[in-house]
């Protein structure tokens, strides 16, 4: 069965190319990187005409995204999603391991926060919308947009680099106690930065580290691939892993630690954490403990 989502164009002096403006304007399209491959997949259509990445948006327009479901499907997924911060325009929930964020498909983050967020009153209300990716494996902090309004601003703050984020990780082997990796990834600039936490004996990978890592830019898989760069692949990674150094059964260990921003709408200062998964807490007990509540 095909559905169509449609936006009329807000009159704007300012002209806009399609994949900016039309970041959020559509329920089931959650970054601008999802607009930019619904465009070319030809399932967007301005006035009724395919439109491009070269289309311009200037006001009125009406703006559509044609897309196609199971009609046998079951489109009410029932997922319990554990809820770190709330407010009527965002939210923060913790993505657990092995589903997506969004996308087409059914078992997504973005098909189950409905159900486990409260309405937005406002008056620009949509239905909730991840405004960022994690990695199916991984788990943490996914911010989600509540408002038309809101999804922009906050797609315009990661676009300017202004939401930082920490991320939690277990590497394999030695390493130096800090660092910056500057290696490109896909011919682009990458950089991103370590801090080891603790490191404990290992009988099969000799070391393995708690480590603090921040992202600076946001490539494809970045710090998975900067920490096998450097020969310290993340553990449980099964795409970037050193020979014989490949843990299976236990999933990856990187979590989206926290988020730090300023709110599009209050101006107040944002720190959101996610509680560390169990299984970093049965590696490293100490020094998680000591740190819980700080």
């Amino acid at each position: 069965m095909q559905l169509v989502e449609t936006h009329i164009a807000e009159i704007t002096l300012e002209v806009k190319r399609l994949q900016e403006y039309g970041v959020g304007i559509f329920k089931r399209i959650t970054t601008k990187s999802a607009l930019k491959k619904a465009i070319k997949k030809e399932m967007v259509f301005v006035d009724g005409k395919v439109a491009s990445t070269a289309t311009f948006i200037k006001g009125g327009e009406k703006i559509e995204f044609r897309y196609t479901i199971d009609d046998n499907l079951d489109t009410r997924l029932k997922l319990k999603l554990n809820v770190i911060y709330e407010d009527d325009y965002l939210a923060v929930v913790n993505k657990p391991a092995g589903i997506l964020a969004s996308g087409n498909g059914f078992k997504t983050v973005a098909n189950a926060l409905s159900q486990n967020l409260e309405k937005s009153p406002v008056f620009d209300a949509v239905q909730p919308q991840p405004v960022h990716r994690l990695d199916f494996a991984t788990t943490g902090c996914l911010l989600v947009g509540k408002t038309n309004t809101s999804i922009i601003a906050l797609n315009q703050l990661f676009e300017s680099k202004k939401i930082h984020k920490t991320y939690y990780a277990v590497t394999i082997g030695s390493m130096k106690s800090s660092g910056t990796i500057d290696i490109p990834i896909d011919g682009k600039p990458a950089i991103s930065t370590f801090q080891v936490l603790e490191t404990i004996a290992s009988q099969r990978f000799k070391f393995l580290n708690l480590v603090k890592l921040s992202p600076k830019t946001g490539r494809r898989h970045q710090l998975r691939k900067h920490m096998l760069a450097i020969g310290n692949p993340i553990l449980g990674d099964a795409t970037y892993f050193l020979k014989d150094l490949l843990l299976t059964g236990k999933g990856l260990y990187l979590q989206a630690h926290s988020l730090e921003f300023t709110h599009p709408i209050s101006e107040g200062r944002m720190f959101i954490t996610a509680l560390c998964d169990k299984k970093f807490i049965k590696l490293f007990p100490n020094y998680i403990s000591e740190t819980k509540g700080s």
